[in-house]
């Protein structure tokens, strides 16, 4: 049975659990965050992304309550919370440095909020236990903060986060102080966590493959704006601006004059031909016997066998003479036939081959736009720009993975000569880096399915770049 996707945001009758109405906040004359709304529901995985200064840290601050609103309201379950002490908000926020107490248990670590609210006893030891298996740290229960690793130090502070139920956990970039390969087992100990208790977490990163991984949407920021909300794939692979497009993941960017192309022609409509009558069928006649006479010729007699060899011997060669059963042979060519036919073999040797067929051309969708983005080199067609934006300047975001390289020119819509200056090995992938005949820089990647020394691209090689007319997006400017 096919699992239903998460998507509450496409439900026009799903009640937001946080909602942003024209949020703005000032620092002085510094606008921090400019009139700003976002709708985040129930049980999402919600990652605020942007570079450093955009705003992100200070929405988070403002939702745990350690920043106030200078205009607007922010809406948590239904609460207007601008007013709320950050202590009496169902919100609790991990902090990039955990800031666990170095003198306590990770047992102590995680009921020390629990017991700060004077709950009863058995119930503190419950809860402890369960977010200890929850975060797979039973057995670390009785160690003390600087005798485990740094990975399950994280766990540590997300235990004690969760250990209060409450309807919002902040994460202000948690895996930033972990290596690489323990942060990327740690981002899907996260989600695993976050789907087990449906608590909504809102995530502040600037690692955009973290965001990819964990979130269920991303909003990119940029100067306290909101320039896209959506889930990753669409960001990615339909990026709503150059800004968008630029920062998240590695791209190709080209710039140009969209020229609108023609649209796929009508095929004219015409009339169903009626059927043909059919053939009216001849009579049939009785067989002529005369006309079925065929005269009996010795090409059409039978080979005699033993026993019609026996009684031609016997009865018929008295008055009929012996038959000649040796096989005629042709005689033998005469020296003017050998001259004609070795005269007529040599013309036909020196006949000139036929012209090869011509190479099919590559069918390409019609419609769309062309962009001239370089004096001299061919236009790229671009099947899915829209051509409203006739004459207007535009660019063309693809990614290096659905850009091709060859030695050989490909058949391919668009199609470019370069020359490769870099190569950036990174294991599964290479990254070429092309310099085209306009100067302009493209990167196109290859996955290294073969070994090293059997890769037959290299510096400096000549080589062609291609891609499909739909394998870009066409942004204006």
């Amino acid at each position: 049975m096919a699992q239903t996707v998460f998507a509450p945001w496409e439900d026009p009758e799903q009640k937001p659990l946080i909602e942003f109405r024209n949020v703005t906040k000032r620092f002085g004359e510094f606008t921090a965050i400019d009139d700003l709304s976002l709708n985040i529901y129930e049980r999402e995985f919600f990652a605020l992304l942007g570079p450093s200064g955009c705003g992100k840290t200070t929405m988070m601050r403002m939702l745990a309550g350690f920043e106030s609103v200078t205009e607007g309201h922010i809406w948590l379950g239904g609460q207007d919370i601008i007013s709320v002490p950050p202590n009496k908000r169902p919100v609790n926020m991990m902090f990039q440095s955990y800031a666990l107490f170095p003198h306590l248990s990770i047992w102590d670590n995680i009921a020390f909020g629990l017991r700060r609210e004077s709950k009863d006893k058995a119930m503190i030891e419950e809860r402890v236990e369960e977010m200890l298996r929850l975060t797979r740290l039973t057995k670390f229960a009785k160690r003390k903060p600087h005798q485990i690793s740094g990975g399950q130090r994280q766990r540590v502070a997300l235990a004690r986060s969760l250990a209060k139920a409450p309807k919002l956990l902040l994460l202000d970039e948690p895996l930033g102080a972990l290596d690489k390969k323990l942060r990327e087992e740690t981002q899907f100990e996260l989600m695993d966590i976050q789907e087990k208790t449906g608590t909504t977490f809102v995530i502040v990163t600037h690692d955009q493959e973290e965001a990819m991984t964990v979130a269920s949407r991303i909003a990119v920021m940029d100067e306290g704006r909101l320039v896209q909300v959506d889930t990753p794939d669409v960001i990615y692979e339909a990026p709503n601006s150059v800004y968008v497009a630029d920062f998240i993941g590695d791209v190709n960017l080209i710039a140009g004059t969209a020229k609108a192309r023609q649209a796929a022609p009508e095929e004219p409509v015409t009339a169903p031909e009626a059927p043909e009558a059919p053939a009216p069928v001849a009579e049939k006649t009785a067989p002529d016997p005369a006309a079925q006479a065929v005269p009996l010729t010795d090409a059409r007699l039978p080979a005699p066998n033993a026993r019609g060899e026996w009684l031609y011997k016997k009865v018929f060669a008295r008055f009929m003479g012996q038959r000649d059963l040796a096989t005629p042979q042709l005689p033998p060519p005469s020296p003017e036939e050998l001259a004609a036919a070795r005269k007529a073999e040599a013309k036909a040797a020196a006949k000139p081959a036929p012209a090869p067929a011509p190479a099919a051309q590559p069918s390409i969708k019609p419609g769309g736009i062309v962009i001239d983005w370089a004096e001299g080199q061919p236009p790229i067609i671009a099947a899915n720009g829209d051509p409203a934006l006739d004459g207007k300047p535009v660019t063309l975001s693809i990614r290096p993975e659905k850009v091709t390289i060859d030695l050989e020119k490909p058949d391919r819509p668009n199609v470019l000569p370069g020359k490769v200056i870099d190569i950036a090995y990174l294991g599964n992938i290479s990254t070429y880096h092309v310099e085209l005949a306009s100067g302009q820089m493209v990167k196109a990647q290859m996955v290294n399915a073969r070994r090293i020394s059997n890769r037959h691209i290299t510096w400096e090689d000549a080589v062609w770049i291609g891609f499909t007319e739909t394998a870009g997006v066409v942004l204006e400017e």
